[in-house]
């Protein structure tokens, strides 16, 4: 068995020590016998920085991908994968694999950017990414889907309060999925429905209200970063 923090042959993914792990028998029991993944729908109050994009005159989906994808890096429960011995992990990084929808064809392709801390930097790379592949027809247009990477899909004509993903044959994928909705209107306020899908083997219900406590002072800050 590895040691913790050991470098495993993929480069940014450090294996985890079963034999020490405090969440170990947790693991166990949702990994092997009773696989379980969950999910639930969030609204984020994205109310100001809807306007500063707005006024700005910048996108919404590029903010909201880095959101999610910067989220995600400050929390190892979200950066969790497996090696090509099945050995549980923690990515040092994870970047956004998302949706883009050709209207045109009425269909969509998966693409990814490469995470940026710096917001205007991801914007710029994902901004050229989306336009390049805008009318693809393939499903992943875009080569070169790194390991470490997560799922981000986006139905912004669908206003939902609740969101749940069948994968019966993915039951060992632990990366978070996440679906955004159509704007919310409610009592003055912009409201963005997030559902998060996430795997039980590696993240409890604390872990999940940690991320969107996160996720929404992210978007209250957004003059920090925008």
């Amino acid at each position: 068995m590895r040691c913790a923090g050991e470098e495993d042959a993929m480069t940014g993914f450090r294996a985890i020590d079963l034999g020490t792990w405090n969440r170990a028998e947790h693991f166990e029991h949702y990994i092997d016998r009773v696989p379980c993944t969950y999910s639930f729908t969030v609204h984020v109050d994205i109310t100001s920085l809807r306007s500063a994009l707005t006024g700005r005159g910048r996108k919404a989906y590029p903010a909201q991908l880095w959101m999610l994808a910067t989220t995600v890096q400050r929390f190892r429960e979200f950066r969790m994968g497996f090696d090509a011995d099945g050995a549980l992990g923690v990515w040092d990084e994870l970047h956004p694999a998302y949706t883009v929808f050709n209207a045109e064809a009425e269909t969509f392709s998966g693409i990814w950017t490469r995470y940026d801390a710096d917001f205007g930097a991801f914007e710029d790379a994902a901004t050229k990414d989306i336009a390049e592949h805008a009318r693809a027809t393939r499903f992943f247009p875009k080569e070169g889907r790194p390991p470490n990477s997560f799922d981000v899909s986006s139905i912004p004509w669908l206003e939902f309060s609740a969101f749940t993903l069948d994968i019966p044959r993915a039951i060992r994928h632990v990366a978070p999925i996440f679906t955004l909705g159509r704007y919310v209107e409610r009592d003055g306020r912009t409201l963005l429905p997030v559902a998060i899908q996430v795997h039980h083997a590696v993240c409890d219900g604390f872990h999940a209200s940690r991320f969107v406590a996160a996720l929404q002072e992210l978007a209250a800050e957004h003059e920090a970063w925008l």
